[in-house]
């Protein structure tokens, strides 16, 4: 972000310092140690509070803003709902439809799916009802039950170990589509970065200045968003050098959106109200759809609720504060 550089660099370096920060904001997992479900369900509130706040101050707020200052949506503005509106539909279908496809061909599937495919229930249904059909192993001692109509006899432990591994298969998935959000969410804020360096000059109020301050303060706002998903991949069990891996991938699109924005700036600008609401819809769905379920699943929902809280408070403390 070094004034006299060419739009494209000074997007470039603006981008990779909003990255640098999401991955600072990743490393936070090093002081995380063990597999604390409790903590991983404060920062899944933590996120959906984070997601929410920045679904609207960092999204909704600037597309509906934007598209007020386009003459196609009336003189005054008064249909600027429109493009915010579709966007923010077609945001929620994206992710919708994401999940579908990553169950289907197995990419949101957790790696004991990849090597054991005997067990493949849906992770969206509850287990089926079984009869209590027990009986008693004369060597071991142990209760034993039938499954289903077949003859396969299980014990206990061996149930619990399943259902076990649905609960994981479950998280896996939705902490996949919480990365899935985060980095749709990325792309419009790298584009508005690019866009902000890109058009310089275009106006009296695009200057140096302002894009400068719009990179620092997307910047600042992505250092909790790679928190929001680091950490809920270190409690699930996940190792520090991966938990911190997947949280900067997230940002990794901001560099790549940025460059696009400031080359194509001229024709990024009347799609930007769209973009920005379709990053917003993703959000808001991923958050009530999968994320505050998964929080509450455990018996932590009043810890998950108040995580939720502060990760409001905080974003939006950073994006109004910024703004």
């Amino acid at each position: 972000m070094l004034e006299g550089y060419s739009p494209v660099t000074q997007a470039l370096l603006g981008t990779l310092f909003t990255w640098g920060l999401t991955a600072l904001g990743a490393a936070t997992a090093i002081f995380l140690r063990g597999n604390q479900r409790k903590f991983m369900d404060i920062s899944l509130g933590f996120a959906a509070g984070v997601m929410l706040a920045a679904s609207y101050w960092s999204l909704l707020e600037p597309a509906l803003e934007m598209a007020a200052g386009l003459s196609t949506y009336g003189e005054n503005g008064q249909w600027a709902f429109v493009p915010v509106s579709v966007g923010f539909f077609l945001g929620a279908a994206f992710v919708f439809g994401a999940d579908l496809v990553m169950s289907s061909i197995g990419v949101g599937s957790s790696p004991l799916d990849l090597i054991d495919k005997k067990v493949e229930p849906d992770s969206e249904s509850p287990l089926p009802e079984q009869e209590p059909q027990f009986q008693m192993n004369g060597e071991s001692g142990l209760r034993l039950r039938r499954v289903g109509a077949g003859s396969e006899v299980v014990s206990i432990g061996e149930q619990e170990e399943r259902e076990d591994e649905i609960k994981k298969r479950s998280s896996w998935r939705r902490i996949m589509l919480l990365i899935v959000a985060v980095t749709v969410h990325n792309i419009p804020e790298g584009l508005a970065v690019g866009v902000g360096f890109g058009a310089i000059g275009r106006t009296k109020s695009a200057t140096f200045e302002s894009a400068r301050n719009l990179a620092l303060g997307i910047g600042i706002q992505n250092f909790p968003e790679g928190i929001a998903v680091s950490l809920p991949l270190k409690a699930a069990g996940f190792s520090t050098a991966k938990a911190i891996w997947y949280g900067q991938l997230s940002g990794l699109v901001e560099p790549i959106a940025g460059v696009l924005g400031a080359a194509l700036v001229s024709f990024i600008v009347p799609l930007l109200p769209y973009a920005l609401a379709f990053a917003a819809g993703a959000m808001v769905y991923v958050v009530v759809d999968d994320i505050i379920p998964e929080a509450q699943s455990e018996g932590n929902g009043k810890a998950a609720s108040w995580g939720a809280i502060v990760g409001f408070i905080v974003m939006m403390s950073l994006d109004v504060a910024l703004g």
